[in-house]
Protein backbone atom coordinates (compact mmCIF):
# COMPACT_ATOMS: atom_id res chain seq x y z
CA UNK A 1 0.00 0.00 0.00
CA UNK A 2 0.84 3.43 -0.01
CA UNK A 3 0.32 6.72 0.56
CA UNK A 4 -2.32 9.07 -0.38
CA UNK A 5 -2.45 12.64 -1.61
CA UNK A 6 -4.11 14.29 1.56
CA UNK A 7 -5.35 17.70 2.17
CA UNK A 8 -5.21 19.79 5.32
CA UNK A 9 -6.97 18.58 8.36
CA UNK A 10 -7.24 14.77 7.67
CA UNK A 11 -7.25 12.34 10.79
CA UNK A 12 -6.42 8.99 9.48
CA UNK A 13 -7.03 6.12 12.67
CA UNK A 14 -4.68 3.40 12.89
CA UNK A 15 -4.07 0.57 10.47
CA UNK A 16 -5.42 1.90 7.23
CA UNK A 17 -4.50 0.69 4.13
CA UNK A 18 -4.47 2.92 0.76
CA UNK A 19 -4.08 1.87 -2.57
CA UNK A 20 -2.01 3.62 -5.24
CA UNK A 21 -3.00 7.17 -6.30
CA UNK A 22 -6.06 7.78 -3.67
CA UNK A 23 -6.57 11.08 -2.94
CA UNK A 24 -8.34 12.78 -0.11
CA UNK A 25 -9.20 16.16 0.11
CA UNK A 26 -9.71 18.43 3.19
CA UNK A 27 -10.77 17.73 7.13
CA UNK A 28 -11.65 13.91 6.36
CA UNK A 29 -12.01 11.70 9.34
CA UNK A 30 -11.04 7.94 8.44
CA UNK A 31 -11.34 5.36 11.26
CA UNK A 32 -9.90 2.34 12.50
CA UNK A 33 -9.00 -0.64 9.87
CA UNK A 34 -9.92 0.78 6.40
CA UNK A 35 -9.04 0.03 3.14
CA UNK A 36 -9.32 2.34 0.53
CA UNK A 37 -8.73 1.23 -3.29
CA UNK A 38 -6.30 2.23 -5.75
CA UNK A 39 -7.52 5.70 -7.76
CA UNK A 40 -10.57 6.56 -5.19
CA UNK A 41 -11.36 10.07 -4.12
CA UNK A 42 -12.55 11.13 -1.26
CA UNK A 43 -14.00 14.69 -0.62
CA UNK A 44 -13.89 17.03 1.59
CA UNK A 45 -15.83 16.56 5.20
CA UNK A 46 -16.18 13.05 4.89
CA UNK A 47 -16.46 10.83 7.79
CA UNK A 48 -15.23 7.42 7.15
CA UNK A 49 -16.32 4.76 10.43
CA UNK A 50 -14.17 2.30 11.42
CA UNK A 51 -13.57 -1.70 9.97
CA UNK A 52 -14.86 0.01 6.28
CA UNK A 53 -13.84 -1.30 2.80
CA UNK A 54 -13.72 0.85 0.07
CA UNK A 55 -12.69 -0.60 -3.44
CA UNK A 56 -10.57 0.62 -6.44
CA UNK A 57 -12.04 3.34 -8.43
CA UNK A 58 -14.32 5.61 -6.38
CA UNK A 59 -15.65 8.94 -6.26
CA UNK A 60 -17.14 9.92 -3.15
CA UNK A 61 -18.12 13.69 -2.78
CA UNK A 62 -18.16 15.47 -0.12
CA UNK A 63 -19.83 15.51 3.41
CA UNK A 64 -20.21 11.58 3.14
CA UNK A 65 -20.99 9.50 6.23
CA UNK A 66 -20.31 6.21 5.57
CA UNK A 67 -20.59 4.39 8.87
CA UNK A 68 -18.79 1.54 10.51
CA UNK A 69 -18.56 -1.81 8.98
CA UNK A 70 -19.66 -0.73 5.49
CA UNK A 71 -18.65 -2.37 2.09
CA UNK A 72 -18.30 -0.21 -1.02
CA UNK A 73 -17.47 -1.93 -4.29
CA UNK A 74 -14.98 -0.70 -6.96
CA UNK A 75 -16.13 2.90 -9.58
CA UNK A 76 -18.97 3.17 -7.20
CA UNK A 77 -19.51 6.74 -7.32
CA UNK A 78 -21.67 8.59 -3.80
CA UNK A 79 -22.65 11.84 -4.06
CA UNK A 80 -22.67 14.86 -1.74
CA UNK A 81 -24.37 14.74 1.49
CA UNK A 82 -24.91 11.25 1.39
CA UNK A 83 -25.35 8.81 4.47
CA UNK A 84 -25.23 5.09 4.93
CA UNK A 85 -26.31 4.30 8.17
CA UNK A 86 -25.24 0.87 10.07
CA UNK A 87 -27.53 1.18 13.36
CA UNK A 88 -31.55 0.25 12.81
CA UNK A 89 -32.26 1.48 16.52
CA UNK A 90 -29.63 3.73 17.41
CA UNK A 91 -27.98 3.34 20.48
CA UNK A 92 -28.44 -0.72 19.94
CA UNK A 93 -24.69 -1.63 19.19
CA UNK A 94 -25.84 -3.65 17.07
CA UNK A 95 -24.05 -2.75 14.07
CA UNK A 96 -26.23 -4.05 10.42
CA UNK A 97 -23.56 -2.18 8.35
CA UNK A 98 -24.80 -1.75 4.41
CA UNK A 99 -22.84 -2.89 1.23
CA UNK A 100 -23.15 -1.04 -2.21
CA UNK A 101 -21.79 -3.02 -4.97
CA UNK A 102 -19.39 -2.32 -7.67
CA UNK A 103 -20.71 0.08 -9.86
CA UNK A 104 -22.91 1.52 -8.07
CA UNK A 105 -24.13 5.44 -8.29
CA UNK A 106 -25.49 6.78 -5.10
CA UNK A 107 -27.20 10.46 -6.43
CA UNK A 108 -26.56 13.36 -3.89
CA UNK A 109 -28.20 13.56 -0.95
CA UNK A 110 -29.89 10.26 -0.41
CA UNK A 111 -29.21 7.93 2.66
CA UNK A 112 -28.98 4.51 2.43
CA UNK A 113 -30.68 2.56 5.95
CA UNK A 114 -29.25 -0.22 7.75
CA UNK A 115 -28.35 -3.61 6.39
CA UNK A 116 -29.14 -2.73 2.99
CA UNK A 117 -26.87 -3.82 -0.09
CA UNK A 118 -27.27 -1.77 -2.94
CA UNK A 119 -27.08 -4.32 -6.11
CA UNK A 120 -24.22 -4.11 -8.91
CA UNK A 121 -25.09 -1.31 -12.09
CA UNK A 122 -27.27 -0.09 -9.79
CA UNK A 123 -28.57 4.04 -9.54
CA UNK A 124 -29.87 5.71 -6.03
CA UNK A 125 -31.99 8.63 -7.51
CA UNK A 126 -31.00 11.59 -5.59
CA UNK A 127 -32.59 12.55 -2.21
CA UNK A 128 -33.93 9.32 -2.05
CA UNK A 129 -34.37 6.98 1.34
CA UNK A 130 -33.11 3.34 0.83
CA UNK A 131 -34.99 1.14 2.99
CA UNK A 132 -34.41 -2.06 1.61
CA UNK A 133 -32.20 -3.83 -0.89
CA UNK A 134 -31.84 -2.98 -4.74
CA UNK A 135 -31.69 -5.41 -7.34
CA UNK A 136 -28.94 -5.44 -9.63
CA UNK A 137 -29.26 -3.19 -12.55
CA UNK A 138 -32.30 -1.02 -11.22
CA UNK A 139 -32.79 2.48 -10.79
CA UNK A 140 -34.83 3.43 -7.26
CA UNK A 141 -35.83 7.02 -6.58
CA UNK A 142 -38.05 8.57 -3.45
CA UNK A 143 -38.71 8.01 -0.06
CA UNK A 144 -39.18 5.57 0.61
CA UNK A 145 -37.05 4.51 -2.48
CA UNK A 146 -38.85 2.68 -5.26
CA UNK A 147 -37.53 1.04 -8.90
CA UNK A 148 -38.66 3.44 -11.28
CA UNK A 149 -36.52 1.83 -14.59
CA UNK A 150 -33.68 -0.28 -15.07
CA UNK A 151 -30.32 0.25 -15.99
CA UNK A 152 -30.69 0.35 -19.72
CA UNK A 153 -33.87 2.83 -19.92
CA UNK A 154 -31.50 5.24 -16.83
CA UNK A 155 -28.58 4.54 -19.48
CA UNK A 156 -30.36 5.97 -22.50
CA UNK A 157 -32.16 8.68 -20.69
CA UNK A 158 -28.55 9.80 -19.66
CA UNK A 159 -27.09 9.51 -23.04
CA UNK A 160 -30.22 11.85 -24.24
CA UNK A 161 -29.62 14.42 -21.91
CA UNK A 162 -26.16 14.31 -22.25
CA UNK A 163 -26.37 14.83 -26.22
CA UNK A 164 -29.41 17.72 -25.93
CA UNK A 165 -26.95 19.59 -23.72
CA UNK A 166 -23.98 19.83 -26.04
Amino acid sequence: MSQPKMGRGVVVGSNVKFGKQVVIWNYVVIGDNVTIGKRTHIGSFCDIGKDVSIGNDCNIQSHVTISNGSSIGDNVFIGPNCSILNDKYPKSDLISPSQLKDNAIVGGGSIILPNVVVGENSVIGGGSIVTKDVAPKKVVAGSPAKEVMDIREYKIKREGFIQESR
